[in-house]
């Protein structure tokens, strides 16, 4: 009979186990070797070969129990604690041993939790087995090669780490968002797929207020962990998608000391007049601020920088998830939300609770589904200032996006004056060096783009207000200052800068009355900027071109993008031929 067919019973006895076992056959507790880590598991010797939890039909236990096969053939037992020398341990052995399988010495092993649940489950092998497992290749060398990857992206200003497991190729991708963009730099080229998926179950063990105990390539998770980069504590915030060919893994990283240097709006590129929107917005009590954009697009750094600039006799407390900035003088809370469940009473409780704590000022991380979509009906109804983030291609459709079925907003309710008193939206572009930018007709277009330099700067010239001597273009030779080493595509570039769109939504003739309509789309566009409406009304496409005007950012960034030149050169000539 092969040993592969065999399915062992642990179903107890009406005895105990320890009642009818022979004195020597039962197990000392005091036997059992300690593996306190990943990294410890060099301790195991012979090294482990694999995992027998589903080949023995054991694999219901594999939260308590694992047998596993070491490198000489022998059986080791991995337990938790509380298990390593009970019943079901003892008769696990009495078993094995019955079916001719010879017991290690040492026989059983005290791991963690997440430890014991990632080699039950093979997320610490290869292709072929558990990898090897001797002094040098424990989990501390993943460990360290994790930790290259999170200070490359760090040093580089990437806003996201993404690991891309691909269990039907030999290697797997690692690649980051650097400018916007989503590059694979040659220095983690070629990761072997065992490898990566070896190092996300070494990582997950290190994730705070994860849905999971150990690393699950098979379903949709999120957390976060903390690691230090030259002195600073850097955020990871983990979400991973359960793909067709493997898991994928997303790390946005946040640096948790940028909230201490105060960084102001203009700082971070609106232009004065829509910083002076803000700012007038945040003064007034009641009502709440929603910043909209795309993932990436900087909208919790800008709120988190406005927040941090409230007076000191505003008590501010905020709902995150998790914590991405710290924010000087607020009282933060991180809610850890299981993505597969639509309600959470944790979630409850703590606005219960925020409710009763005398705050002035409610950061509100994210409105994105039911639950959060409620909160902020109830913060925003109940006279304190609320400050949000949510996800929307423009600043007019905001509305729209909280009214949805996703969210549920009420139209009534956002169409109330003065719920929300302003609404932002904003992208971030790649602000040109200053150095290297080429001027007009020397400059290239970028790779895919259909639209000329000649045609480009037509369009610009038609525009009023906009001198076309000063726009400049991305050198993509680069220089000294802004040359990317292997990512040549970046070349030509020194970090981003926000371009962003705001308005006061009660000041914005028949705004409100078209959001209780649900006819937004219809009766306004968001790259129409009148100067009668510059009081309460900024366009994005009012902010792109006093930047390429000032030879901050290449007009083919935004074309490229959105268009915005085109279609505001569109409505000048319909202005002027008198069209509505």
């Amino acid at each position: 009979m092969k040993r592969s067919s065999w399915r062992l019973d642990l179903r107890f006895p009406r005895h105990r186990v320890s009642d009818v076992l022979p004195v020597d056959e039962r197990f000392d507790y005091a036997d059992a070797v300690v593996v306190s880590s990943a990294d410890d598991l060099h301790v195991i010797q012979p090294p482990i070969r694999r995992s027998l939890s589903n080949e023995l039909g054991v694999e219901a236990l594999a939260a308590r129990l694992c047998p596993v096969q070491l490198t000489d053939d022998s059986v080791a037992i991995l337990a938790l604690g509380e298990h390593v020398g009970g019943d079901q341990a003892d008769e696990l052995a009495r078993q094995l041993r019955e079916r001719g399988f010879r017991m290690a010495c040492p026989q059983r092993y005290v791991l963690a939790a997440p430890l014991l649940l990632s080699i039950a489950r093979h997320q610490l092998a290869g292709s072929s087995g558990l990898v090897s497992l001797e002094p040098g290749a424990s989990g501390s060398a993943l460990a360290a090669a994790f930790q290259d990857m999170v200070e490359w992206g760090v040093r580089n200003g990437a806003s996201d780490i993404h690991l891309n497991v691909h269990y039907d190729q030999p290697d797997s991708e690692v690649r980051f968002t650097l400018q916007g963009r989503y590059v694979a730099p040659d220095r983690f080229r070629r990761i072997p797929t065992a490898t990566l998926n070896e190092m996300l179950a070494v990582v997950w063990m290190d994730i705070r207020g994860g849905n999971g105990a150990v690393f699950d390539p098979t379903s949709e998770q999120q957390g976060a962990l903390v690691r230090q980069v030259d002195g600073r504590g850097i955020l990871l915030r983990w979400a991973s998608m359960a793909a067709e060919r493997g898991p994928s893994v997303c790390l946005r990283l946040l640096d948790r000391s940028r909230a201490h240097e105060q960084q102001d709006l203009e700082q971070l590129g609106y232009l004065p007049e829509q910083a002076g929107l803000i700012r007038q917005a945040v003064q007034r009590e009641g009502g709440a601020v929603v910043f909209a954009g795309t993932v990436g697009s900087g909208k919790s750094t800008s709120m988190a920088a406005q927040i941090a600039a409230l007076p000191p006799d505003r008590k501010v407390m905020t709902l995150e998830d998790p914590v991405e900035y710290l924010i000087p003088g607020a009282v933060q809370n991180t809610i850890s939300r299981d993505p597969s469940r639509e309600r959470h009473d944790g979630f409850s409780a703590k606005l219960r609770a925020l409710k009763r704590s005398a705050m002035t000022d409610v950061l509100l991380g994210e409105v994105r589904d039911r639950e959060t979509g409620e909160a902020f009906m109830d913060l925003a109804s109940s006279g304190v200032s609320v400050y949000t983030t949510t996800h929307a291609p423009s600043a007019l459709l905001v509305p729209d996006r909280l009214a949805s079925s996703v969210i549920g907003v009420a139209r009534d309710f956002l169409a109330t004056p003065g719920v929300l008193k302003l609404v932002v939206h904003q992208v971030l572009l790649p602000r040109l060096c200053g150095r290297c930018a080429l001027t007009a007709p020397t400059a290239c277009p970028l790779s895919g783009m259909a639209t000329t330099t000649p045609h480009l700067l037509a369009v610009l010239g038609s525009l009023p207000s906009l001198d076309t001597a000063r726009v400049r273009f991305r050198n993509p030779e680069g220089c000294a200052d802004c040359r990317r080493q292997g990512n040549q595509a970046l070349s030509g570039y020194l970090g981003r800068t926000v371009v962003a769109e705001c308005f006061v939504p009660e000041q914005l003739p028949g705004y409100l009355g078209a959001v209780r309509r649900n006819t937004v789309g219809d009766s306004l566009h968001p790259d129409v900027c009148s100067e009668d409406l510059s009081s309460c009304f900024v366009s994005f496409g009012a902010c792109a071109a006093q930047k390429v005007a000032r030879g901050e950012i290449d007009p083919f960034d935004v074309e490229l993008r959105f268009q915005t030149f085109t279609r505001l050169a569109r409505h000048h000539r319909l202005s002027a031929l008198g069209a509505p």
